[in-house]
């Protein structure tokens, strides 16, 4: 049984959004023919995880307008992850889609450095943000989601970084979901040769109702660029959420760095997808999540390996309470001619409810002879060993079970490059686990 694929939305408002939106033709046009493509092909089909009656149609959709608004009048919500007022020179935050405060340092801008809102960058940078937008990494065509981003698309980021230059300061955005509003966000980062940024993004709900969130993220790292990419995402419990961040490492010897944090409290598909194309490319994806309450998830990582001597290295850690059930699946596929390639991964799923369920599938995929591969997977309940060790020496069990947990999750958390962020990962962990 499938769900209901009619959408209060037709090819005469996409186009109206898409003009009052000011959009270049070629936008427009993938637009509408996403939107027709959307009628006629399936749903993803995450491994055993049935989301065919998930709500992926029911949510708000308008051109939201942007604001110059003071800091002072954020949020607090969102000032609590911007941090202080005169560490925001690198940020943009968006509501619904729309801008409502962007700060960029002018060195950076000196430098050719690209750091806008999506909506900007497809009139101001048209023919670059054209290259790249939904051709390789994630296309229109490859499912029913898929195809309603590219054609409801309505807010994001667009980051480019020359050659040669290195962004010393980390880039951070910030989107708020509010109300019934639907969150169709796409990021979009172009690392070129000999370049390296660290961008993160944090995902926050504020008087949700019943909506969605369909989010694309596209990394491109060229010749020895450097990329680390980090995510918060805390939607909420009304929120639908389907997020595919891919990267496309073509370059030799580039590197893509994930550390996500997948914290939303409703239901949630997530693929992290990385293509290993160049000799010498490496990627390391660490994944960190907490299941509570009914919610169900699924998050699937997968690196795969075309250059030779690449280097794919995957961690999940997830702890699950209440009934909630998750399924970690870890794919290393390394492809034929892919020789001296690596791969490794590990899913570790901690349970503290008997009927919560989390499944940890590592999978090797090996077309190539000449190649070193390996994984490892546990689900299991608090070691009575680490809780009796710290118990005798005075700590009490609550706190006993919180020091493990949050030792658990460290090797993830522990990587997020902003402060404000971390100690913000840090309080949601303590909120959904307490």
């Amino acid at each position: 049984m499938s769900v209901d694929t009619k959408l209060p939305f037709d090819q005469e408002y996409v186009t109206n959004f898409s003009k009052d939106r000011q959009e270049p033709q070629w936008l427009t046009s993938l637009r509408l023919s996403s939107l027709e493509r959307a009628e006629a092909i399936d749903l993803p089909k995450p491994d055993k995880t049935n989301i065919s009656k998930w709500n992926f149609t029911s949510f708000r959709h308008e051109k939201a307008e942007t604001a110059d608004t003071p800091y002072d009048s954020l949020s607090d919500k969102v000032k609590g992850l911007v941090g202080k007022e005169e560490n925001a020179n690198t940020i943009l935050v968006q509501e619904n889609g729309a801008t409502i405060f962007s700060r960029t340092q002018e060195d950076l801008k000196k430098q050719g450095v690209i750091f806008t809102d999506l909506q900007t960058a497809v009139t101001e940078h048209s023919d670059l943000v054209e290259k790249y937008f939904m051709k390789e990494a994630v296309t229109a065509d490859e499912n029913r989601l898929t195809a309603l981003h590219a054609a409801l698309v309505n807010g994001g980021t667009f980051i480019y970084v020359p050659e040669n230059v290195e962004v010393s300061v980390p880039l951070q955005a910030i989107y708020v979901q509010k109300g019934g509003a639907g969150l169709f966000n796409h990021v979009l980062i172009v690392a070129e040769a000999n370049s390296s940024v660290t961008y993160f993004e944090n995902y926050a709900s504020e008087n949700s109702e019943e909506t969605v969130a369909n989010i694309v993220a596209e990394v491109y790292a060229a010749d020895n660029a450097t990329v680390n990419f980090g995510a918060v995402d805390n939607l909420a419990p009304e929120v639908t959420t389907y997020v595919n961040r891919r990267g496309q490492v073509t370059g030799h010897d580039a590197k893509l760095y994930w550390s996500l944090g997948q914290m939303n409290d409703g239901n949630t598909v997530s693929d992290n997808t990385t293509y290993l194309v160049g000799e010498g490319s490496y990627a390391d994806s660490k994944t960190v999540s907490i299941g509570r309450g009914n919610q169900s998830q699924n998050f699937t990582t997968l690196i795969k390996h075309y250059g030779k001597n690449s280097d794919g290295q995957i961690l999940k850690h997830g702890v699950m309470k209440d009934s909630a059930s998750s399924i970690y699946n870890g794919i290393s596929k390394i492809e034929k001619g892919a020789t001296k390639a690596n791969g490794e991964q590990t899913e570790r799923v901690l349970m503290l409810s008997e009927k919560a369920r989390g499944d940890a599938n590592p999978i090797l995929l090996i077309d190539e002879d000449d190649v070193t591969a390996g994984h490892a997977a546990s689900v299991g309940k608090i070691d009575p060993l680490q809780m009796f060790y710290l118990m005798s020496r005075g700590i009490s069990r609550h706190e006993a079970e919180r020091l493990i947990i949050h030792g658990f999750l460290g090797p993830v958390v522990n990587e997020i490059p902003i402060e404000s962020v971390k100690d913000q990962l840090i309080e949601v962990i303590e909120r959904k686990v307490y």
